[in-house]
């Protein structure tokens, strides 16, 4: 048993609570020592096949076998189903809904191959009592309420599970170490035995982990570099939608995105998310425009909203919800320099509606047309749907897939579009008046 540094790698015999190494505090945490393992010399002859370096063209390719989960928006997060030996691992704020998500998933998967539900930090009972609420029927889902990591694998390795279900990483702890569970010796230890399990058996492993104040899965950074998957559960606590989101994915596409809707009877897939987002009155206010960003493979119709009002302060306000401050601040520039809207003296407010997160640059050309907008108090009509990155120049550059939003769009009944003149198809788009703009100047004036 060893205390390592987080920091500098040093390692000790007993725990103390700053590093001899680095000096940095509180960054000794428990380890297993390994037993050192003779090294054999480069070129010996006696040396295994599989050790010997191969052309990656010779390596046999076999398909990705999948298996659906039931929730056809958690494959699409996920790649496209589940992948047998995958292990993933599933973050969210207390009570956002993880355990019924894996609940649901397991009760149809349960169907058709054998599951582990392995709770610590509930009684069986109460997990009993969710699966009745929820409506599922259980007789396909085994159960073991344990903590150990001893005796979870050696259940496992009894019934031999196709899919197992740890909730949570952070209620497991190993004998071999002393520290308590939840400590960051203890989540890497078990991870990693974990991990390994779900490669050696083939078994699908789903790991539940808690999420720090900061939004960040707890524990060591580590943890989210073992997992094949992880994926973030999101979501007001007042709102009933739910938003899976997928940060890292070895079988699939990264940053994908699933919307479910939390039901009396567990969690709904949201087939049709942009109608959420949407949530317009009948008459056109100032300050509101709609733009289309993108989450994953899926375009998104989403409401800006934007306030500019005359400001009592010696400094003005600067608020945003849903996209990054500096970002706006940015903007703001621009549309000083390069689109004679003067907005110094004026507290601005930004807002996506639906709490969702705007992580490209495509939805600047629509935050700069709400914010003149709201300043000059002159509405845009909403049949107008509007997307373009702007540059420092007042340029306003293409984006990603401008066709694919414009069908979004046209899909939901807009008639008119302020798109970059590079993003403008030759051919069109059936149903939508498309309107391209080389320059923040030229799209105020089409408006």
């Amino acid at each position: 048993m060893v205390y390592r540094c987080t920091g500098c790698g040093q390692s000790q015999p007993k725990w103390s609570g700053q590093c001899g190494g680095c000096g940095q505090w509180n960054t000794l945490v428990e380890e297993i020592e390994a037993p050192a393992v003779g090294r054999r010399r480069a070129g010996y002859a006696g040396a295994a096949e599989g050790s010997m370096p191969v052309s990656l063209a010779e390596v046999s390719r076999e398909d990705l076998s999948r298996v659906t989960s039931g929730l056809g928006e958690l494959d699409r997060v996920l790649g496209g189903g589940v992948v047998p030996g995958s292990a993933i691992l599933l973050g969210g704020d207390p009570g956002i809904g993880k355990s019924t998500l894996l609940l649901q998933t397991l009760a149809y998967l349960g169907k058709s191959a054998r599951t582990l539900y392995v709770t610590g930090e509930e009684s069986l009972s109460q997990v009993s009592l969710r699966a009745h609420r929820l409506g599922l029927d259980g007789h396909g889902i085994q159960a073991l309420a344990e903590t150990s990591l001893e005796r979870i694998l050696d259940t496992a390795e009894r019934h031999k599970p196709e899919v197992l279900v740890v909730d949570s990483i952070q209620t497991v702890y190993s004998e071999a170490l002393q520290s308590a569970p939840g400590s960051v010796g203890q989540v890497r230890e078990c991870s990693a035995q974990l991990v390994r399990y779900a490669k050696q058996s083939s078994t699908t492993v789903f790991l539940v982990g808690h999420v720090t104040k900061e939004g960040a899965l707890a524990g060591p950074r580590v943890l989210e570099h073992m997992v094949d998957t992880v994926l973030y559960f999101e979501g007001d606590a007042s709102s009933r939608y739910r938003v899976v989101r997928s940060f890292k994915n070895r079988f699939g596409a990264v940053n994908e995105l699933g919307v479910f809707a939390m039901t009396e009877t567990g969690l709904k897939e949201v087939r049709n998310p942009s109608a959420i987002f949407l949530s317009r009155g009948d008459e056109d206010m100032p300050g509101s425009i709609v733009t289309v960003t993108r989450e994953g493979s899926r375009p998104l119709l989403v409401e800006v909203q934007a306030l500019v009002d005359e400001s009592h302060l010696q400094s003005p306000r600067r608020l945003v919800v849903g996209m990054e401050m500096n970002r706006l601040a940015m903007l703001l520039a621009v549309l000083h320099r390069h689109g004679g809207v003067p907005v110094a003296a004026q507290d601005v407010f930004v807002n996506l509606v639906g709490g969702v997160r705007l992580t490209e640059t495509a939805g600047d050309l629509a935050i700069a047309c709400a914010v003149v907008s709201s300043f000059r108090d002159r509405p845009v009509p909403g049949e107008w749907v509007i997307f373009g990155e702007l540059g420092l120049n007042g340029e306003i550059r293409p984006v990603p897939n401008g066709e694919e939003r414009l069908r979004e769009a046209a899909k939901h009944g807009f008639k008119y579009a302020l798109v970059p003149a590079k993003n403008a198809p030759k051919q069109g788009v059936p149903g939508v008046s498309i309107i391209a703009a080389r320059n923040l100047r030229e799209a105020i004036n089409a408006l």
